[in-house]
């Protein structure tokens, strides 16, 4: 199976200028793109994550989190970081659109910046949680699928020209970038949820960097 691609900065860049212009909701999807780049979760993980994943009951940003057993796409709970400044900045922002709209917004104010923590992170455009699909699988385990934010997130990459780029290209462009910056594979794992090095190491070893960069960077 061919490996989804990686999407160098300027293409991402390019890609958040471009939703921020064209989108009806651009708080929301740019937001969303920070966080697939920033984080590295899944499809499915981003549309059950809570908005007290991401903020403490006085309002501050969890900066140490967890992507939680019951999120998590391996059935096991990992650590989640919100300590991209980028990635905050674009959640900050989303959530004072949400907060405007009263979308997922609580009678109990001061807590959680007048979120209800309970409500998903990421909303449709009606405001509305993302639906998850179910589907057993031979193994006998019940596997989800969210194809509502799975299409967006690939309409946001078709629109500015990504070609292939989904939530799975996201995942590859976080492990091939930290393994560029000389991260170890045990620690991109961590992150990833992968069981297996081996599941990371199939994802970085084919980095499609250009022999150019490489000679550009030299001196």
């Amino acid at each position: 199976m061919a490996l989804p691609p990686v999407v160098e900065d300027k293409n991402l860049e390019h890609m958040l200028k471009a939703t921020q212009g064209y989108s009806r909701m651009p708080e929301r999807d740019v937001a969303l793109l920070f966080v697939l780049y920033g984080t590295a979760l899944s499809t499915t993980e981003l549309a059950r994550l809570k908005v007290s994943d991401y903020l403490q009951p006085d309002g501050r940003v969890k900066v140490e989190s967890s992507v939680r057993e019951d999120v998590a796409h391996n059935g096991e709970e990992r650590p989640l970081y919100w300590s991209n400044k980028r990635v905050v900045n674009s959640l900050d922002k989303y959530i004072a659109w949400r907060l405007e709209r009263k979308h997922g917004a609580t009678i109990r104010k001061g807590a959680y910046r007048g979120m209800d923590p309970d409500s998903a992170l990421f909303l449709t455009d009606d405001g509305k949680p993302y639906a998850l699909t179910s589907k057993m699988l031979p193994s006998g385990v019940l596997s989800y699928s969210c194809n509502t934010l799975g299409a967006l997130i690939s309409r946001l990459h078709t629109n500015a020209g990504v070609e292939g780029g989904n939530a799975q290209a996201a995942r590859r462009t976080w492990a091939v970038k930290q393994y560029r910056k000389g991260y170890d594979l045990v620690h991109i794992a961590k992150i990833l949820g992968h069981k297996s090095i081996t599941t990371t190491k199939r994802l970085v070893e084919k980095d499609p960097v250009r022999l150019a960069d490489i000679v550009a960077g030299a001196l």
